[in-house]
């Protein structure tokens, strides 16, 4: 029987929409679900305020009446306007290992963005950079990270078939810690502290890194990361909105605040528990009993994986060796909780700079990612 495609319009229909990757996923032991009502917030113009500078379609594949597959469709005009072209972005793509599935969605998205005259299709990408991004190529056999995306490998060859081509390789890396901070790091990071005249500032939790900062935290990240690909720039609202969503999560251990003479934030890095062996066991549920789970992780004392979130640095700051202030600031606290394995998330493979802080470690790059492109 031939493939049925239904846009998504109700909640309910959400709600089946965000299911169908557990349970495709559900006998995977490298999938990592997400929070079930951080998905549904994401499609939610009330709660993600991404959704002011985006359209978004969301559909279904049906066969028999069985789901076989979902897609969005997303057109990101503030993006689109910063780097002057015409795209429209699918993500939240899976299905089952059928090309006429995956192809009936990919030609769903394509239609609907032509119409909306964009010349383009661009994936697999979100919103905006905090939602999951590229097809992952190499690394199945790992457990994926909260942060990262994971996809069967046969994904590869239905993407292939589309005539869908590279457009931008991700890496993340495994770094296995040192027994104490280097010498030479020491050193580096006591001269930039001195020629710079920067320090690190550490804060105990949330609300007294608000009330120092307000959200210079995400406007440092906004600045630093604007030249990577795909970056959309922030509005205010999209700041407290990740402010208000990662913020109470983070051991403020793993908080890293470099600010100058002047008192202004000039660069941060964050890192925090790998939390995806607690959604795995809670299936992305809170409950009954998955705040427990959740909890229990964050808080932890002692762990053997952490995952390491990311470093921005203010532009007039960079290419100072002010990366040196994060790994001076955050080895001790790796060695006091036992830590064996940092994760890292996605890095842009052409982003030497960022790439160059984790290889000088013992490291292995483990995982590959990529965004693909494709005429419409």
């Amino acid at each position: 029987m031939s493939v049925e495609i239904r846009e998504i319009h109700t909640k309910n229909e959400l709600r089946a929409f965000i299911q169908f990757a557990n349970d495709l996923y559900a006998d995977c032991p490298y999938y990592c679900p997400p929070l079930f009502f951080d998905e549904m917030h994401c499609f939610e113009p009330e709660h993600n305020p991404a959704l002011e500078v985006c359209d978004y379609r969301l559909w279904m594949a049906y066969r028999d009446g069985k789901a076989v597959g979902r897609i969005a469709g997303i057109i990101n005009r503030r993006a689109n306007e910063k780097w002057g072209f015409r795209h429209v972005r699918f993500g939240w793509f899976d299905f089952i290992d059928d090309e006429e599935v995956s192809r009936a969605l990919l030609d769903t998205v394509a239609a609907w963005g032509k119409g909306q005259g964009m010349d383009a299709l661009n994936g697999p990408v979100g919103f905006t950079d905090f939602d999951h991004e590229g097809l992952l190529l190499e690394g199945y056999d790992y457990p994926a990270v909260m942060a990262s995306l994971y996809n069967y490998p046969y994904y590869v060859k239905h993407i292939d078939a589309y005539g869908l081509k590279k457009e931008a390789d991700w890496v993340e890396i495994q770094v296995y810690p040192p027994k104490a901070c280097p010498e030479r790091l020491e050193r580096i990071a006591e001269i930039v502290k001195q020629r710079s005249h920067v320090h690190v500032d550490k804060v105990k939790n949330s609300r007294e890194l608000v009330r120092k900062y307000g959200i210079s935290y995400m406007d440092v990240i906004d600045e630093a990361y604007q030249k990577l690909y795909n970056f959309q720039p922030m509005t205010v609202k999209q700041k407290n909105y990740y402010k208000n969503m990662y913020f109470p999560l983070l051991n403020f251990d793993f908080v890293t605040l470099v600010a100058n003479e002047k008192n202004e934030l000039v660069g941060v890095g964050l890192g925090m528990p790998d939390i995806a062996p607690a959604l795995r066991k809670c299936g992305g549920k809170l409950f009954p009993f998955g705040w427990y789970h959740l909890l229990k992780a964050l808080k932890a004392k002692k762990m053997d994986t952490f995952s390491f979130l990311l470093i921005a640095i203010r532009p007039d700051y960079q290419d100072k060796g002010i990366n040196a202030l994060f790994f001076q600031d955050q080895i001790p606290y790796i060695i006091k909780y036992g830590i064996k394995v940092l994760e890292t998330t996605n890095i842009l493979e052409t982003n030497s700079k960022n790439l160059a802080n984790f290889i000088q470690f013992d490291h292995k790059i483990h995982k590959r990612h990529r965004a693909y492109i494709k005429d419409i």
